[in-house]
């Protein structure tokens, strides 16, 4: 087999693992209580601190992986994130669980950062349109089966094993990329943005760790004021620091487009809403209702595969459809989706949750796949993998912040409604409508933004026919000589930068368009 087939196995082996890691401890956390006789923050630690790490680390990995080598940062990310997961599976206290966690945030951060890089050096051509396919048909299929793989694990064998399970695999990975995987790196990369990287997962952390311990400290509380006043100052730092620098790790300039703002508002809303959610319904199916993993899993699916097959038909209407309807309309379903699983209760079904999840499962497909496209379609070639980068890394800070602040609105509301002498149930019941509604409310948002914000004028490869046009038109051999050599110039410029960003069919589609605009035609 070619060495450019063993770099797409390698690095789609590694970004399903890091992908599924993402969905698949959700309906293990119970046992994982259980087990470690955890607290309700040690749960919500559990998840945020592997988003925060790899939202701190994202953009920073991609700077690394220019200046260091590809494959090198790949490696030492599917290490780092193979070795952190063994400790996860053989932690023993829920310090050492979120503790590990972290450091398995970093390692997905590094291989995230390269994936696409690894990708775009390996093929050409039409392969390469095959190849960006196959990566996000992987990268779908690993949100999709996330919970029932995690409901299958965890009531079969344990909790342990949903990490275990990365061990054998990664080492596998490693193996292929040292022997298979070809090295490449930026030659015009001279140092990586450090002040920024300090600055925004500082400012990040003191911001969820405040929002996590608020209710305990209390919201008054030298430590709670100290920690939010010290992420408000940590952040207007990072923004200073990244205005000065030559080469900052995010151009805020980009963000003068009101398309790019919209679409990372329309990716951190999907993520605090939609994403942050899933913690809690998770919760509220396996305490509430008792099920098991496995059966919780199975009772998620109707949100898993409906935005599985709905995401390829939303990629094919981005085609003939203004990008702003399909974000708009998608985060409307949302909001309506969430807001419809507030008819849940203490003494209710879970069938009273399928319509909402229905509704969810139909807006995540039909937003997924524009909102890649739309990250990267609204800059110029040449910064696609920062914007990319930006983009994903709204998303996490969107999960890692959305958990948060719902907790501590969950937490409050449990807590006024046991001393109000309601049943366990009762209260949990209530404190889940409360958050759903505000998750709505915050779904709502990014559709605002998507109809608003996300304009077609915007777009670069809208600008891309006339460009074909005055091509094919050209007067002269020279001119034709010309075009070429700008659209190898630009082919270059795209192969040789990171594009972490998370795709599925739909959006590899898009990417492959941008390319044959500037490369194949």
């Amino acid at each position: 087999m070619e060495r450019k087939w063993w770099t797409l196995i390698a690095v789609c082996v590694a970004i399903f693992m890091l992908l599924l890691d993402i969905t698949v401890v959700n309906v293990a956390l119970p046992d994982i209580q259980r087990s470690l006789h955890s607290s309700f923050q040690d749960l919500q630690w559990v998840v945020d601190a592997y988003s925060l790490t790899l939202a701190a680390f994202l953009l920073t990995g991609g700077a690394l992986a220019d200046l260091l080598g590809r494959r090198r940062l790949f490696t030492i990310g599917l290490v780092v994130f193979t070795g952190a997961s063994m400790v996860c599976g053989l932690s023993s206290s829920a310090l050492m669980l979120n503790l590990a966690r972290g450091v398995q945030g970093i390692g997905g951060a590094l291989m995230y950062a390269t994936s696409l890089a690894l990708i775009a050096q390996a093929f050409h051509g039409r392969d390469r349109g095959t190849a960006f396919g196959v990566f996000g048909a992987v990268t779908g299929a690993a949100v999709a089966v996330g919970p029932l793989v995690g409901g299958v694990i965890t009531s079969g064998i344990g909790w342990e094993w949903i990490f275990f399970v990365n061990v054998p695999i990664g080492m596998v990975a490693v193996f292929v990329t040292l022997s298979k995987v070809l090295e490449s790196s930026d030659p015009g990369a001279t140092r990586v943005d450090w002040a920024g990287l300090v600055t925004f997962s500082g400012s990040l952390f003191m911001l969820v760790f405040a929002l996590v311990r608020g209710n305990d400290a209390g919201w008054s509380s030298t430590q709670i004021v100290a920690l939010l006043t010290g992420a408000a100052v940590l952040f207007a730092l990072f923004l200073f620091a990244e205005i000065r620098q030559e080469r900052p790790m995010l151009d805020l300039s980009l963000f003068r487009r009101p398309a790019f703002a919209g679409a990372n508002i329309v990716a951190f809303t999907m993520a605090a809403s939609a994403f942050s959610m899933f913690l809690y319904l998770t919760l509220y199916v396996q305490e509430v209702l008792h099920y098991s993993p496995l059966q919780a899993g199975l009772r998620f699916l109707p949100i898993t595969l409906l935005s599985f097959f709905v995401a390829p038909v939303a990629g094919r209407l981005s085609v003939r459809v203004p990008i702003r309807l399909l974000l708009g309309v998608g985060m409307l379903f949302v909001g309506s989706g969430l807001l419809t699983m507030t008819a849940a209760s203490a003494t209710s079904g879970w069938t009273a949750l399928i319509p909402g999840f229905m509704l969810q499962g139909i807006g995540i497909g039909l937003v997924n796949p524009p909102l890649a496209s739309a990250a990267i379609g609204v800059v110029p070639p040449a910064r696609s993998g920062m914007a990319s980068g930006a983009n994903n890394t709204a998303r996490q800070v969107g999960i890692a912040t959305g958990i948060a602040a719902l907790g501590a609105v969950f937490q409050h509301d449990i807590a006024h409604g046991t001393l109000a002498h309601h049943t366990y149930r009762v209260a949990f019941a209530g404190a889940l409508t409360s958050i759903l509604e505000i998750a709505a409310a915050i779904a709502f948002v990014g559709a605002i933004a998507g109809f608003a914000l996300v304009r077609s004028k915007d777009f670069v490869a809208s600008q891309a026919p006339e460009a074909r046009t005055s091509m094919a038109g050209a007067p002269s051999g020279a001119d034709d000589a010309a075009a070429r050599a700008e659209r190898e110039r630009l082919a270059e410029q795209i192969r040789t930068r990171s594009l972490p960003y998370e795709m599925d069919i739909a959006a590899a589609k898009e990417v492959k368009y941008l390319g044959v605009i500037v490369k194949y035609e």
